[in-house]
């Protein structure tokens, strides 16, 4: 069957079209896209998202919806994270979205979305490995560990790319004190992570695979080259040197096409990633461009087509 996830974040809005086999559970990509409509700007909590935000957001939907009748999707699988998570108006959204396409859109907690996020980093692994799986999203930061496909630990953690650049980032580029208080506050907010004994660390979403695409020299996004490549601690301190140096033009001059729409939050998100590489000492991360919009899908096989795999 032929099924559609739709993962509706607080920067982007990603749609992955697959083929799947019902009974081995397994999955092949026919259309993988992604839209940078940034529903989460200016967001607070508990205030309603602005009519702007869901104006963006509906036209992505809208322009998902040729691809998704293209092929005759037979299931589609609409999952909102930390924007839609904290608007006020999430009910009036759930309406909406129903009403113009037909969709069910599933809001979920921070846990669960730790939980799709785990499921859909490690189903490129078919091995018994300790995984540490870190999602840095627009909103929130998930860490979650576990062994296998058991998850052993996972917290969602109030910081993320778009949020943390607006309320620190004040300038453009930031001044060296924003920039500092925003890498005191990560530590802050990180705290309380303690070691773990890891055999490989997974790092999804847009900053790792933006960062790739710039180690690789890419000039357009290409998932292959990308999923399965590595970022080192010295790496990451070396991008956060340079992108501190650069304003948000000059960033996207410098890499244009593989930045564009996240040249003023990388920053942000390249310095969560090493902060939390530093905190837990590891020296390495993998990159992977699997997600919560796979880990939709799988945990919707394994809850109807029961399997062993």
């Amino acid at each position: 069957m032929t099924i559609a996830s739709i993962d509706i974040g607080t920067n982007t809005i990603l749609l992955l079209i697959a083929e799947i086999d019902t009974q081995l559970h397994e999955l092949k990509v026919l259309e993988n896209l992604q839209s940078i409509p940034r529903i989460g700007k200016g967001m607070i909590v508990n205030n309603p998202m602005p009519a702007e935000n869901i104006e963006r957001m509906m036209d992505v939907l809208t322009e998902y919806e040729k691809k998704i009748k293209k092929y005759n999707c037979e299931k589609i699988l609409l999952t909102g994270t930390n924007a839609l998570r904290i608007a006020s108006n999430k009910s009036e959204i759930i309406a909406e979205v129903k009403n113009k396409f037909g969709y069910d859109l599933n809001i979920i907690p921070g846990n669960e979305e730790a939980q799709y996020s785990f499921i859909g980093a490690i189903s490129g692994f078919r091995d018994n490995s300790k995984n540490l799986v870190i999602d840095i999203g627009g909103g929130s930061t998930e860490i979650i560990f576990g062994k296998g496909k058991e998850i052993l630990f996972s917290k969602s953690f109030h910081i993320g790319v778009v949020s943390g650049t607006e309320k620190f980032f004040l300038s453009d580029p930031p001044s060296v004190k924003q920039i500092q208080n925003f890498i005191d506050y990560t530590r802050k907010i990180f705290s309380d992570l303690l070691e773990k004994d890891i055999d490989r660390t997974i790092a999804i979403a847009g900053t790792p695979t933006t960062l790739a695409a710039i180690k690789h020299k890419l000039k357009s996004y290409d998932e292959e080259l990308i999923e399965g490549s590595s970022l080192t601690f010295e790496e990451l301190n070396t991008f956060v040197a340079e992108l501190s140096k650069l304003s948000y033009a000059e960033i996207l001059d410098k890499y244009y096409q593989i930045v564009k729409g996240r040249e003023d939050i990388l920053l942000a998100g390249t310095i969560i990633l090493r902060e939390l590489l530093k905190l837990l000492n590891i020296e390495e991360v993998k990159v992977s461009t699997k997600g919560i919009r796979y880990g939709a899908i799988i945990k919707w096989l394994n809850l109807n087509y029961n399997s062993q795999s």
